[in-house]
């Protein structure tokens, strides 16, 4: 599928897990994404331990992209303690890394944050006891106040928002119940909830389901790799979400 003239393109996919033998392994797909869309959009997980060599090879599998590249960071990429290294690797390769932060590409906003767990609607931890659970959750808040000031700085009138974790149950739904408290939070539902976005993405959900909606209908797709690869063998494993361009927008 070529470029559009009337319609903005993403190729979305999240949980790469790369890792010391993910070298040489990437390139083609990572092509192929670029080649379908107007810009590529990594939600999270991008590499194994969070290595600074994950980062690295990553970087050079992307370097055949020639369209815009947009990411958030996931739990994996925090494993090795320095998720400012990956941060760093990857925007020096010329990566969009949003942790709070927006951007644009072609009259499209994209607010991006990591997003945490806590659970879902009553099941939600809540801030009472012990510090640790005072900490845990204050955790949660705090990245629910980053997508909010995130989506608080689009301007444009299209906007989608990019996350690692889940903001709803419905595209965790498939995974054991027992871990759904891991998998997301609402608190991220809540700014979604006050400044409207055309569509969200997540990953982090190996096992959950491909797409579901906030409470006021917006749809949200879990865009786990692992996932897509099992339950669409047939098509390659990024989804493909396009808008209408504003008119008057320019076709790079």
């Amino acid at each position: 599928m070529g470029k559009s003239a009337t319609h903005v393109r993403f190729a979305i996919v999240g949980d790469i897990h790369v890792n010391k033998d993910s070298a040489g392994s990437l390139r083609g797909f990572f092509a192929q994404a670029g080649e379908a869309a107007d810009a590529l959009l990594l939600c999270g997980d991008l590499t194994d331990y969070g290595t600074a060599e994950e980062a690295k090879i990553l970087a050079e599998e992307l370097a055949g992209v020639s369209v815009p590249v947009v990411a958030v960071l996931g739990n994996h990429d925090f494993e090795s303690g320095t998720p400012e290294v990956v941060c760093e690797v990857l925007t020096h390769a010329g990566v969009r890394v949003l942790d709070g932060s927006a951007c644009e590409i072609e009259g499209v906003g994209i607010a991006g944050a990591k997003g945490f767990c806590g659970g879902f609607g009553r099941g939600s931890l809540g801030a009472w006891g012990e510090p640790i659970i005072k900490q845990f959750v204050q955790e949660a808040l705090n990245e629910a106040m980053k997508l909010e000031s995130a989506l608080a700085k689009l301007r444009t009138p299209r906007r989608i928002a990019l996350l690692h974790y889940a903001p709803i149950t419905g595209t965790v739904a498939g995974e054991p119940v027992e871990i759904f408290p891991f998998l997301g939070s609402s608190r991220l539902e809540e700014p979604l909830l006050r400044y409207p976005v055309d569509a969200v993405f997540h990953g982090h959900a190996h096992r959950g389901a491909l797409e579901g909606k906030t409470i006021n209908g917006v749809p949200v797709y879990n865009v786990a790799r692992p996932l897509l690869l099992r339950s669409r063998p047939e098509q390659p494993p990024f989804l493909l979400f396009e808008l209408p361009r504003e008119p008057g927008e320019p076709h790079a």
